[in-house]
């Protein structure tokens, strides 16, 4: 089990470094959105993956409250896009 999760943690760590690339090279602003909410999924997993490792509990409330709020903050940064504020 714990080398399941560390390879989980390896992959999420890969696949985050992919996408800070993402973020910092993507050729318009919609692409640099989906890319933080990627990365920020990513984070929520890798939050999940620390739970499970360090069998506690307590971090499950931090996951679910930060996949709610990176869900909100991208529903409102498209929001702000479509009506071309930026």
């Amino acid at each position: 089990m714990t080398l399941a999760i560390g390879v989980a943690c390896l992959a999420e760590v890969v696949i985050g470094a992919l996408l800070l690339i993402r973020v910092g090279l993507g050729p318009t602003v919609c692409d640099r959105i989906v890319a933080l909410n990627t990365l920020s999924t990513q984070i929520t997993l890798a939050v999940l993956l620390f739970a499970a490792f360090a069998d506690r509990a307590t971090y499950l409330d931090v996951s679910i409250w930060l996949a709610s709020f990176s869900y909100l903050a991208t529903i409102v940064w498209s929001r702000y896009l479509e009506r071309g504020l930026l």
